[in-house]
């Protein structure tokens, strides 16, 4: 299974993008999260469904010092999955 997040509220310049890469490597998901340019998080993981639940709760929860307000969840293809490698943080220095 493949999913897109979009996670929206205080989630730039805390740690978020961290604490998910965190998230998902213990959860072995493959995939990646980033900044978007309107100050959300995007996510896309890969990986058995209880997995990516437990990762849509973290993402709810979100870290310490961040405000989530929305977590926005689709479905994509499972086709995006062959593109995805170990889960990484895009855009990191």
């Amino acid at each position: 299974m493949v999913r897109h997040y979009l996670v929206k509220g205080r989630v730039q310049g805390v740690g978020f993008r961290w604490y998910v890469h965190r998230e998902a490597a213990a959860l072995a998901l493959r995939g990646w999260v980033r900044n978007t340019e309107d100050g959300h998080v995007e996510v896309v993981a890969s990986g058995p469904s209880e997995d990516l639940a437990a990762l849509r709760e973290a993402l709810e929860k979100g870290s310490r010092g961040s405000r989530v307000d929305a977590v926005i969840e689709h479905e994509l293809d499972d086709a995006e999955a062959k593109d995805l490698g170990p889960f990484q943080i895009e855009g990191a220095w």
